[in-house]
């Protein structure tokens, strides 16, 4: 394993905020699943799983506790510290040194400034597009001042934002391009008839017309491609090339081979690394060494995809730093790479492609 591997600052590009509350242990379990909320079946707990083990081995010393002790003494030592204070140790505990944070799920979540004063870092929004949409169309009477007062929101917002990021598949493949004037009126006037105050925007035209209206203002786009394969996302990529807006596919895992394609394809993809390292040990280091094999090494990012527990911030700086450590290692010990391209592209991979694609301080 590489020194540099276990030491490296991060910047997690994409993750959520962290419960403000305190937790019991059945709330805190249904966020170590697959899906945050979701409990587990009769008679089991996620604590038995790769994600609960390695919290109990991770966090419990960053508590005053022994690694790998039981979950009952962990969370009762968790509410003696206090939330916050728990949070504090377990954030401080990362090596993040700057968190990108979708403001867009609900829930009584830590912001972007919260989570800067308890991780002793730095934290910036990433703003979800259709939220912002949303948030307009309740204040927008007509269809004229809902598309005129959406253009303000999303390039105000770009003045403040690291990111925007959309969880909807809102281009169409066989259409990359943006829709024309008409379309989009006659759109907006359907979605907003038929909308209650709070509804979602889910109307294809909207938000192929929002992802365009986010690239016209050059701040990146994240786009979740989740368990879908994104080759079908190559004609968009085609159609914003040179316009000056980079393009990040989150949550690419299993189809890390189709992500790291189209990262190749065009200077302005970039590949998120977080869900494809949501594993531990050998299999973490083996989706790692796959993708380095089939992407440039300046289009890798680090993210966590965190979201609630402080103690996932922990696991996932955890598990990324030992799966670069076993890969880069590997191959200096083979002699394949010297040691100062290890370590160059270690940073690059936990810092310095996020601090390029987002504009952040070197001092990251």
């Amino acid at each position: 394993m590489i020194d540099a591997a276990s030491s490296v600052r991060l910047v997690d590009q994409y993750c959520h905020g962290v419960l403000r509350t305190e937790l019991g242990l059945g709330t805190f379990e249904t966020y170590l699943g697959p899906a945050a909320g979701a409990p587990p079946a009769a008679g089991t707990t996620f604590f038995d799983t790769q994600t609960g083990f390695a919290v109990r081995r991770w966090c419990p010393p960053l508590l005053g506790l022994e690694p790998h002790c039981p979950p009952a003494h962990y969370l009762a030592r968790r509410r003696e510290l206090g939330v916050v204070e728990a949070g504090r140790r377990l954030l401080r505990g990362t090596g993040i040194a700057t968190y990108l944070v979708d403001t867009g799920p609900p829930g009584d979540l830590a912001g972007p400034a919260e989570i800067a004063a308890a991780g002793e870092a730095q934290a910036r929004e990433i703003v979800r597009l259709e939220l912002l949409a949303e948030q307009v169309a309740d204040t927008s009477g007509t269809v004229e001042s809902f598309l005129a007062n959406l253009a303000e929101a999303v390039h105000g917002t770009a003045g403040s934002a690291a990111a925007f990021t959309t969880v909807a598949a809102g281009w169409q493949p066989e259409r990359p391009e943006p829709p024309g004037p008409g379309e989009v009126r006659g759109a907006a006037g359907r979605w907003l008839a038929g909308r209650r105050v709070g509804g979602p925007l889910t109307d294809p035209v909207l938000l192929r017309h929002l992802l365009w209206v986010a690239v016209a203002t050059g701040l990146p786009l994240q786009l979740h491609v989740g368990a879908d394969d994104p080759m079908p996302l190559a004609d968009f990529a085609a159609a914003t090339a040179g316009l000056g807006t980079d393009l990040v596919l989150l949550h690419g895992y299993p189809h890390h081979r189709s992500a790291a394609h189209l990262a190749s394809a065009y200077p302005h993809v970039y590949v998120d690394l977080g869900p494809a390292l949501a594993r531990t040990g050998a299999r973490a280091a083996a989706v790692l060494a796959e993708i380095l094999e089939l992407a440039p090494f300046g289009k890798l990012l680090f993210s966590s995809g965190a979201r609630g527990l402080p103690e996932l911030h922990v696991v996932a700086a955890r598990t990324f730093r030992d799966a670069l450590g076993r890969v880069l290692g590997g191959w200096v010990a083979d002699g394949a790479w010297s040691q100062g391209d290890a370590e160059r592209v270690a940073g690059l991979l936990a810092w310095g492609n996020a601090g390029r694609v987002y504009g952040l301080p070197r001092a990251a």
